[in-house]
């Protein structure tokens, strides 16, 4: 028997596919060429996170709470890796078709131009790429760890458009990306890179914009800011950009230069440790009052670790905001593969 479903791209675009008796709606995608939001395809990473709320499914259970929660589930969420269809359904994937349709991602080589250590937890990577990738501002792309067959993902902290690529991140002990960066890595070395990837990327501004960003997480925005600067904005954009300790504020003073440079953007800092000296201390979501909620007519894009994600979703269901969009991607520590400690383990999620 086989069920036809129906991917509602969030760009307007509809494509019907066949999906086969105990076919996932992944594998069925790929099969009719259409390259939908993935990375691991087990579970784990939420990348290929989407809704149905129509027809009839199995989920099975095979994934991880961290890639799909229950509450998440109660929505109708879903993992398309692991969706095998019981009927006829929609699913609303959240990106662009035209970032689907499309061959797989090749390989690209880099050379490593500089390795920055800007803080005990974080490092700044610059790579120059041997051909373009058209990358959207707050996208990722797999690095492969030099001398091993492991890849890591990372989001983009540069410029998009340009062969000058930089990467934030974090600094783990033990993280195989990271010891290659910090004990071996020199101006040079080749390494290969593949992408972009995600869904989590910067849409067209047509109302005020709040980003929050913990710990590395600060790197997408980085790169959305260049695309602000390129395009134009004439609505509010702001930031908060939270820390655990004082030694894990990096990037400060390029947001203070767009701060200056860019007319209707503005940012804080925050630091959770308690015996921090800084200005603001706490969470986020403990520093919003100024934020552009403009009576939830807001769009909300969140880079962080799951426990602040989680409390952000909490903090906005408790004072009854519902954003018109919210756009989150969570990074975990993972020492295993797919993903490195301190890489984007890309959970983007878009909550209309």
């Amino acid at each position: 028997m086989t069920y036809q479903v129906a991917l509602n791209f969030e760009d307007g675009v509809t494509r019907v596919i066949t999906c086969n008796t105990g076919e996932t709606v992944l594998d069925a995608s790929y099969r009719a060429q259409l390259n939908l939001p993935m990375d691991c395809s087990d579970g784990v990473c939420g990348t290929c996170k989407g809704a149905c709320h129509q027809g009839q499914f199995d989920l099975g259970e095979d994934y991880l709470d961290e890639a799909l929660s229950d509450e998440e589930v109660e929505q109708g969420m879903v993992l398309t890796c692991q969706m095998v269809p019981e009927s006829d359904c929609v699913v609303e994937i959240p990106a662009a078709f035209s970032l689907c349709n499309k061959s797989k991602n090749s390989a690209i080589n880099g050379t490593v131009d500089e390795v920055n250590l800007l803080s005990p937890t974080a490092i700044e990577l610059k790579i120059t790429a041997d051909a373009d990738i058209g990358f959207l501002p707050g996208q990722y792309v797999n690095i492969q760890v030099p001398g091993t067959d492991e890849q890591r993902a990372y989001s983009f902290s540069s410029r998009p458009g340009s062969r000058q690529l930089s990467f934030l991140i974090r600094n783990v002990p033990g993280g195989l990306m990271s010891s290659w960066l910090v004990e071996q890595a020199k101006s040079g070395d080749q390494v290969s890179l593949t992408g972009p990837m995600g869904v989590f990327y910067q849409r067209a501004v047509e109302r005020p914009v709040l980003m929050l960003a913990g710990g590395t997480g600060l790197a997408p925005f980085l790169a959305m800011l260049e695309a602000l600067q390129e395009k134009g904005c004439e609505h509010p954009t702001h930031l908060i950009y939270g820390v655990t300790h004082d030694e894990d504020l990096v990037g400060v003073e390029a947001l203070e230069a767009w701060a200056q440079q860019l007319e209707h953007f503005s940012f804080k800092t925050v630091v959770a440790d308690e015996s921090s000296q800084h200005p603001l201390k706490g969470f986020v979501t403990q520093h919003m009052q100024d934020a552009p909620i403009n009576d939830g007519d807001v769009d909300v894009y969140l880079c962080g670790p799951p426990p602040m994600v989680d409390a952000v979703l909490k903090h906005f269901n408790a004072q009854g905001i519902t954003p018109h969009s919210f756009y989150y991607e969570k990074f975990t520590p993972n020492v295993q593969a797919p993903h490195d400690a301190g890489a984007s383990n890309q959970q983007a999620e878009h909550v209309a």
